[in-house]
């Protein structure tokens, strides 16, 4: 890299890997980021309805979204990575139902070491301390 080269942004760095990951493409996945803090957002689609007589959201698509954040999240604070991290596990709660309207999320690192990280994420629509859907992943950050 020369010094005419430009600096890309990690959050730049996010928003390129959230644009050409085909699900988030789909799904019409967005996110804010503020510093090193992201907030997700999936807007309502009638493509992302799983059961149309109650219209509440398909469960695929709520997790997909956060399994999507977690690791967008774990990108955005490691600046040792140079390509997105890989699962290893995930643990997904499904707590209440998704109803047809924009869901939100956000994700926290609770453990980051050399090769693993441990993340957990929420999904919520009208309240934050009402979330739809939780997450709890690992994912492989070293040993690339």
């Amino acid at each position: 890299m020369t010094d005419d080269t430009p600096l890309i942004s990690r959050a730049d760095q996010v928003y390129a890997f959230l644009g050409r990951t085909p699900f988030a493409q789909e799904i019409g996945m967005r996110c804010e980021v503020m510093g090193d803090e992201m907030t997700a957002i999936m807007p309502f689609q009638d493509k992302l309805i799983g059961n149309i007589a109650i219209k509440a959201l398909h469960g695929g698509a709520i997790g997909a979204f956060l399994e999507l954040t977690a690791m967008a999240q774990v990108f955005l604070v490691a600046e040792h990575l140079t390509r997105p991290p890989r699962p290893i596990n995930m643990t997904i709660d499904y707590l209440r139902q998704g109803h047809a309207k924009d869901t939100y999320a956000r994700a926290t690192i609770t453990k980051m070491g050399r090769r693993m990280c441990s993340v957990q994420a929420e999904a919520w629509q009208d309240e934050r301390s009402k979330p739809v859907t939780t997450l709890l992943a690992h994912f492989m950050v070293g040993g690339e």
